[in-house]
């Protein structure tokens, strides 16, 4: 057996000190966000009514290559980084694979996920700033969780709109959230005039992360001293996000290792876009050839099966649009158990990327995705989260093929966090009560008919 250890740690003075900006290396630009008034390129400064101000300034910047992470945030770091890069020797043997099989396991937190590391920027520069609140949205509730950590540390009080269908399946993340001292609220509400919009045009309605999205801008907007912050998709949160792949990148050098592949669950992009941003700027500027493979549930394909267009980030059509692989803002996908992946577009950053060729995409049902994560947890004895979960069957997956080729390619995937709070999926999964659900094409185009711009 290799002489690399299970689980490999970086010391507290290896830790990344700067996070990078991917966008400063990138030959081709995401298209500028527009004003949903006038349709033109938005300013940081017209973003400074919904977000903090350092975190505008981040979310426009595209040429500074590191941003240096404060100290206040580095301490805060300390207490749960670096994260351990793990081989997965146990799934190897069992799937008889050539192939290493490594994975960055963020789940080592309180929080429970990678959300952690930009909500802890997010809640610093609102303190910072000396803001009297903040409002969220959450899906599956790691995000929420995570920001309610954050603003716990920081004393600053928190609003989170978690999707309807979470919120019911999920009830322990919401007492995880009240724990933390934070106002969660199921959406769509009654508290925002888009929430009722919404229940009056779908009284039944499960939500959906851009449902969620709309009423926490309105709130934020509307509420003296009230920014919003966002957990996935944006720039900013790429930025923060990226300590996940610079340790990585560290580990497997230390290690003597480069992946072939570098696989991640998709959602809104946070943790794929942390995850592979160093490994990305090496293909951009042609010192590899890493095959870049981004996951999400059939049930809401954006990338697989989305347009790429402009398109609003929430379904109350409040925020501003961005150019983005997009379901369309309307679309409401199945109440499946990835509820961290239920949104309808994915990050710009990442969209980008992928309309020019650099990364792969591939969806799944989530009786596989169930599969490989009790297949995952039995022979690597951590239960994954159903969002993380889509990474590891892409992963077995691909070590299969290497099973067929003998070929002994090197495989990294981002564990993101752990599925405590997801027994009930893991019931229905033992109690084959679990249904796969794939959206129609006529189902998709009356989303895509209603897009702002065509």
């Amino acid at each position: 057996m290799s002489k690399i250890p299970y689980r490999f740690y970086l010391t507290e003075e290896q830790m990344p000190k700067q996070w990078y900006n991917l966008r400063a290396d990138m030959k081709e630009q995401p298209d500028p966000m527009l004003n949903p008034a006038t349709f033109k390129p938005i300013t940081e400064e017209e973003l400074y009514p919904i977000f903090c101000k350092e975190l505008a300034h981040q979310e426009m910047d595209s040429t500074t290559q590191f941003i240096d992470i404060p100290e206040e945030i580095l301490e805060m770091y300390r207490i749960y980084r670096p994260s351990p890069l793990i081989r997965a020797y146990n799934l190897e043997k069992e799937l008889g694979t050539p192939a290493k099989i490594y994975y960055k396991f963020e789940g080592n937190n309180t929080s429970g996920s990678h959300k952690l590391n930009s909500a802890i920027a997010q809640a610093y520069y609102a303190k910072k700033q000396g803001l009297k609140g903040l409002t969220t949205e959450t899906g599956a509730g790691q995000w929420g969780t995570a920001l309610s950590e954050a603003c716990a540390y920081f004393k600053i009080p928190l609003t989170v709109f978690m999707v309807k269908c979470s919120y019911n399946q999920k009830p322990y993340r919401k007492a995880v959230m009240q724990t933390f001292d934070a106002n969660v609220v199921a959406s769509p509400s009654d508290t925002t005039n888009v929430g009722r919009k919404i229940l009056a045009e779908n009284p039944e309605t499960t939500g959906s992360l851009g449902c969620a999205i709309s009423e926490a801008v309105e709130k934020a907007t509307t509420t003296e001293g009230y920014r919003y912050v966002l957990g996935s998709v944006l720039n900013q949160v790429l930025l923060h996000q990226s300590i996940i792949g610079l340790e990585s990148e560290k580990a497997m050098e230390i290690l003597g290792e480069y992946p072939d592949i570098v696989i991640g669950c998709a959602g809104g992009g946070s943790n794929l876009g942390g995850l592979i941003a160093p490994f990305m700027r090496d293909k951009i500027l042609g010192k590899n050839n890493t095959r870049f493979i981004a996951v999400e549930p059939a049930s809401c394909p954006s990338l697989t099966r989305g347009k790429y267009a402009y398109d609003f980030c929430d379904t109350g059509r409040v925020t501003p649009m961005a150019k983005m692989y997009t379901l369309g803002c309307g679309f409401i996908p199945s109440a499946n158990h990835a509820g961290g992946l239920r949104y309808h577009g994915m990050s710009p950053v990442l969209s980008k990327l992928y309309h020019d060729g650099y990364m792969e995409a591939v969806s799944y049902e989530q009786t596989k995705v169930f599969e490989a994560a009790t297949l995952f947890a039995r022979v690597e004895t951590i239960l994954p989260a159903p969002e993380s979960s889509h990474a590891i069957r892409c992963a077995i997956d691909e070590a299969l093929k290497c099973k067929e080729t003998g070929e002994q390619k090197t495989i990294l995937f981002g564990l993101t966090g752990t599925g405590y709070f997801d027994m009930a999926a893991y019931s229905s999964y033992h109690e084959k009560t679990m249904q796969d659900y794939i959206p129609t094409d006529e189902e998709l185009q009356k989303a895509f008919d209603k897009l702002p711009i065509k």
